[in-house]
């Protein structure tokens, strides 16, 4: 059975960034905390016209135009996310819709007419249980191809503890047989318990409440007669949808940033026992680079730490670590604290992990898009320093709150640069608009009416509103 995994990959990022610097002086936050303490330095932002469909799309368009790839040969377009566009449609379509059109005089019209599109959302391994999918697909036949795009945007509430890790974009990568860059293993670990660290609930409020606390905050007559005849007179659907409930749907997420951490490490620990139990031998030694899902750039270096300290133990390199801090005390959280920081900690993170988070310091967190990101990274990173990176194994780790990790293992195949020199992920990093604090807070708020800046071959042209049979469809091109 030929050899599946990644063989072109392409990515999106929006234009726009808030240096952390900026954010953490209207905060009053010392920025070495965001930038020493978790790797932060800019966070991606959205414009106007961008969303989770316009990101995937130019994603997408860019795959397919950088590697002369035929979409009718495409048979899925998989793609994970948490920010789905809509309740029922797909947010994968819209993208394809979008390139399908821009992509007509070239390849023809519904070049797409014959793929499989599907949205999986589990959080932020969503686009890893998409790529999973799509692999065993390839597999299952011959010479097919898919396309899995991860796409989100990550945003919490102004002046919340997550506000400085928000981010944006999207990543698209091309599953094919005997792939140019990448090698999946076949071997898949798995963590999974369901669990409320961090969710996105459908909020629910009442209309005569609603109404109640606008006569109130008015000082206007406010008895049960005034609240029925305010809500029968007003002139606004809102009012006048013949419900008593109003269901709203919002990105910011209910989250406890802690408990997530234990999740995150719990089902990553769950899974690395589930892929040690498969094979012989371990998967950190067998790693030579290890890629995670980055809520912050530092989170992958630390969530792991534990298992690096079982990991060393197991192996007989616990001495080595003793000699250089001492002895494990009563006091065990301070004598981990100082193996954190300890020199042999310092390489195992400079030397396996270091590179996969340049990205995420400048983006923040890409939710599913994320360890795609750490990848692509790591390699352009690589291809920069003119690191080899043939036949090495890549750890994969993923993590959805809710909560599921997956762990996996890919070898690097021989000329993977060929396929990497349109992913320059730094320059197009080092080319984006720095906006500031004020304009950034009118974008969060949803009250800047225009398109700041965009230079993205795909956005979002408006909602339609006057048909009825059409109200509320977003069109892109």
């Amino acid at each position: 059975m030929p050899e599946v995994g990644i063989d072109a990959i392409s990515f999106y990022v929006p234009s726009l960034y808030v240096h952390l610097q900026d954010l953490a002086e209207h905060r009053d936050i010392p920025f070495e905390k965001l930038s020493r303490g978790l790797g932060l330095e800019k966070m991606a932002i959205p414009d106007v016209n961008e969303d989770a469909a316009s990101f995937a799309a130019n994603a997408l368009f860019s795959l397919i135009e950088d590697n002369n790839i035929d979409p009718n040969q495409i048979g899925r377009v998989y793609m994970g996310t948490e920010s789905a566009v809509d309740g029922s449609k797909p947010t994968a379509t819209y993208a394809v819709q979008a390139v399908e059109t821009k992509l007509a005089g070239k390849w023809g019209e519904r070049s797409f007419k014959n793929c499989d599109i599907v949205d999986l959302t589990f959080a932020c391994v969503g686009a890893v249980d998409a790529m999973q999918n799509c692999i065993d697909w390839v597999k299952a036949g011959t010479k097919r191809k898919a396309v899995v795009i991860a796409s989100d945007l990550s945003k919490y509430d102004l002046n919340s503890t997550g506000e400085y890790t928000q981010g944006a974009g999207a990543v698209a990568v091309l599953i094919s047989e005997s792939p140019s860059i990448i090698s999946i293993g076949d071997t898949w670990g798995i963590g999974s318990n369901s669990v409320g660290d961090f969710f996105k609930p459908r909020r629910f409020y009442n209309k005569r409440e609603l109404a109640l606390a606008l006569l109130k905050q008015s000082n206007a007559d406010y008895s049960e007669g005034k609240i029925d005849s305010l809500i029968e007179e007003a002139d606004s659907e809102f009012w006048q949808d013949g419900g008593e409930i109003i269901e709203v749907f919002r990105e910011e997420p209910v989250f406890d940033g802690q408990y997530s951490n234990q999740c995150y490490s719990d089902r990553i620990t769950e899974a690395l026992e589930h892929f040690n139990e498969q094979i012989s031998g371990s998967f950190l030694t067998e790693s030579d680079y290890l890629v995670f899902h980055l809520p912050y750039a530092y989170h992958g270096r630390r969530i792991i730490f534990r298992n690096w300290l079982d990991w060393i133990t197991s192996n007989g390199q616990i001495d080595n670590l003793i000699s250089e801090i001492g002895p494990e005390t009563e006091d065990r959280k301070s004598w981990e604290r100082a193996a954190i920081k300890s020199e042999m900690y310092r390489q195992f993170v400079n030397k396996k992990i270091e590179m996969g988070e340049r990205a995420s310091s400048r983006i923040g967190n890409m939710y599913t898009a994320s360890i795609f990101m750490s990848f692509l990274s790591l390699v352009r990173s690589c291809m920069e320093n003119d690191i080899d990176l043939d036949g090495k194994n890549i750890g994969f780790i993923s993590y959805g709150s809710g909560s599921k990790s997956k762990v996996f293992e890919g070898k690097m195949v021989s000329g993977w640069e060929r396929k990497l020199a349109s992913a320059d992920i730094f320059d197009n990093l080092h080319r984006r608009i720095a906006i500031d604090v004020n304009l950034y807070e009118k974008l969060h708020r949803g009250v800047q009416e225009a398109p700041t800046h965009s230079n993205s071959s795909i956005v979002l042209q408006g909602i339609e509103t006057e048909n009825k049979n059409s109200k509320g469809l977003r069109r892109y091109s």
